[in-house]
């Protein structure tokens, strides 16, 4: 598995414990939650996301969802996947990949991904994930700009973002450090002012209480 197909996976995770925590917490509307943009190496298998929200529970019965294609957002959308209350998520037959796009997600955890494997130049475009839940009225819409890339970006732009990370938290562990000791000196200065004061208010009563003793007579 690729970084970037790793990077999408957690991904989708993080998006389902998101959704775990929103249907504890209450929702008030459906939600579709998509990446606004992909990029997808020419050639390789990557994973399309899509996860909802809503205040009800999927009815198989009511159900309806549906993946389109676009080239550009005003061209007409395809329709390439569809969910059947019988059969599940199907793609259409003769659609434009193929059996290269299959179903992915699982609709127990409100997950509609899809996967689009040996991506092509001419998968490029816009992707629609359409999503209703009666008896939510909100038809949830998710649009995706998927690029595809011939090559992957150059390897020294990760190594200088580490460096600066590196040299960023470095500077700033020195900043705690020296102030830390600062506030060391500080304290440690306080306590010999304190004891210094202390000395010489005792040095102070010994004269005055040896001048006390002279002054008294013998009986």
């Amino acid at each position: 598995m690729s970084s970037s197909e790793q990077e999408m996976r957690s991904g989708v995770q993080l998006v389902s414990a998101l959704l775990l925590l929103l249907s504890l917490s209450g929702c008030s509307s459906m939600d579709v939650l998509v990446p606004s943009y992909i990029n997808a190496l020419n050639g390789t298998t990557v994973t399309i996301p899509c996860t909802f929200t809503s205040c009800y529970k999927i009815d198989r019965t009511k159900f309806a969802m549906n993946w389109t294609y676009q080239e550009t957002l005003n061209s007409t959308e395809e329709k390439f996947m569809t969910y059947d209350k019988n059969k599940g998520m199907l793609p259409v037959p003769l659609n434009r990949f193929g059996e290269r796009v299959v179903f992915s997600g699982n609709l127990e955890k409100n997950d509609l991904s899809i996967t689009l494997q040996d991506v092509q130049l001419e998968d490029e475009g816009v992707y629609n994930c359409d999503v209703r839940n009666p008896p939510d009225r909100i038809q949830g819409h998710g649009v995706i700009n998927f690029k595809v890339v011939t090559e992957l970006p150059p390897p020294r732009d990760s190594t200088i973002a580490v460096a600066i990370g590196a040299s960023v938290g470095g500077a700033l562990a020195l900043l705690i450090l020296s102030m830390v000791v600062v506030k060391c000196l500080r304290r440690h200065r306080k306590q010999e002012l304190i004891s210094e004061e202390k000395m010489e208010e005792e040095g102070k009563l010994e004269p005055e209480a040896v001048a006390e003793e002279g002054t008294k007579l013998p009986q």
